[in-house]
């Protein structure tokens, strides 16, 4: 992206919550916050002070099988800013005398979310929606969090950040050639160790419910669906987008516009290696929850008879509109790379993806969702009163 003056680099690491044992549930978190408190010859300050000299806007991420890690610059800076990414990921520090204070760091995350029952009713949908230890939060609980020693860090750190599986991407204004002598310096003699995935096992209730005392009741639904190396994905992508993207969706026009049954509502997609589930969400007063589950459960079920040509044409000038603000951020380019690169094991070009997105048609669509309907449906429901559901 040479007409770009900054560049970004994303980084996936096969290590998270899904190889923790469940009572040290928050260990890949914890480990990721100690991460930022020195690496190499720099102490925690000296770390983050570096960072900040390099002009580096950073981000980090837990989840599932990954831990990663972002960040965006000048281009100028990418070469140093690499060789910080290399200490932080290669040599750690994981000063002891600082994990109390990164404790509370962790548990002050878990404790929000008893201010943000939309987040808490989803990462509940997910626990029962997915098969653990797929399904695990990266939270954990307080008491897990105290459970968890320095030894704990230290040893999933050496057993699990290891090349086999780790993934770098660069977007941006860059040289390939010096990047890619650079990157080999660094990570020179990075041993491999291999992951063994846990055993699954079964997936959760389909219909649950967390009392609360509130005026509010927020709705969770989820059902499976492909994954994004699926050839129907694009059918998928479509079908989400159509349903629950924009104030043109399906979901917003009928729960919201319509009946004025809530103040918010959306559907996403999210998808693992070998699975996938579209999310939704809603939130609405407590006396028309149960009205408000019954009818974005008929607007899901709808789906099975098929989308317009109208809703198709709208969601096609969503999505390209979003591909081109992609050619204006390195950082949604380099993070889209590496998810292509884990997903398909290849990165798709813009102009690819556009041409999929322009031949999409509305028979392909309603096939699949015909011949592959929404459901089985999990629900999970905050509130002061259970919802029912057949």
């Amino acid at each position: 992206m040479n007409w770009m003056e900054s560049v970004s680099y994303s980084i996936l690491v096969p290590y998270g919550p899904v190889l923790d044992p469940p009572e040290l549930a928050g260990l890949a978190s914890l480990n990721c916050e100690m991460m930022l408190r020195g690496a190499g010859e720099r102490n925690s300050r000296q770390f983050l002070q570096s960072l900040e000299n390099l002009g580096c806007e950073t981000t980090e991420v837990v989840a599932h099988l990954h831990t990663g890690f972002g960040a965006s610059m000048l281009a100028e800076h990418l070469l140093p800013s690499l060789e910080l990414l290399a200490d932080q990921i290669r040599r750690p520090h994981f000063p002891k005398e600082q994990l109390e204070t990164a404790k509370q760091v962790v548990k002050q995350d878990i404790f929000s979310l008893e201010d943000d029952p939309p987040r808490r009713v989803m990462l509940e949908l997910q626990r029962h929606f997915l098969p653990d230890p797929w399904g695990r939060s990266n939270l954990g609980t307080p008491e897990s969090i105290d459970c968890i020693e320095i030894e704990d860090i230290r040893r999933q750190h050496t057993r699990y950040f290891q090349p086999e599986g780790t993934i770098l991407s660069i977007a941006g204004k860059l040289n390939w050639e010096a990047i890619r002598d650079k990157v080999g310096e660094l990570f020179a003699g990075w041993k491999p160790r291999g992951v063994v995935l846990p055993e699954e096992k079964a997936v959760g209730s389909m219909l649950v419910h967390i009392p609360c005392d509130s005026l509010q009741t927020h709705i969770g639904v989820a059902f499976p669906c492909v994954p994004l190396r699926s050839p129907d994905y694009m059918m998928v992508w479509s079908g989400v987008g159509i349903l629950g993207g924009g104030m043109s969706c399906r979901l917003f026009n009928e729960i919201r516009e319509k009946r004025g049954l809530c103040y918010n509502v959306y559907a996403s997609y999210s998808t693992l290696k070998d699975r996938a589930g579209i999310y939704c969400y809603c939130g609405t007063g407590t006396e028309r929850a149960q009205e408000t589950l019954e009818v974005l459960i008929a607007e899901l079920n709808r789906l099975r008879f098929g989308v317009d040509e109208g809703e198709l044409n709208r969601f096609k000038i969503r999505a390209k509109s979003a591909l081109i603000m992609q050619q204006e951020s390195t950082a949604s380019r380099s993070g889209m790379m590496v998810q292509d690169w884990y997903h398909l094991g290849r990165v798709r070009t813009l102009g690819e993806i556009e041409s999929a997105i322009n031949s999409l048609t509305k028979s392909a669509i309603n096939n699949y969702f015909f011949n592959y309907p929404p459901g089985p449906f999990h629900i999970v429901t905050l509130g002061p009163e259970p919802l029912r559901f057949d």
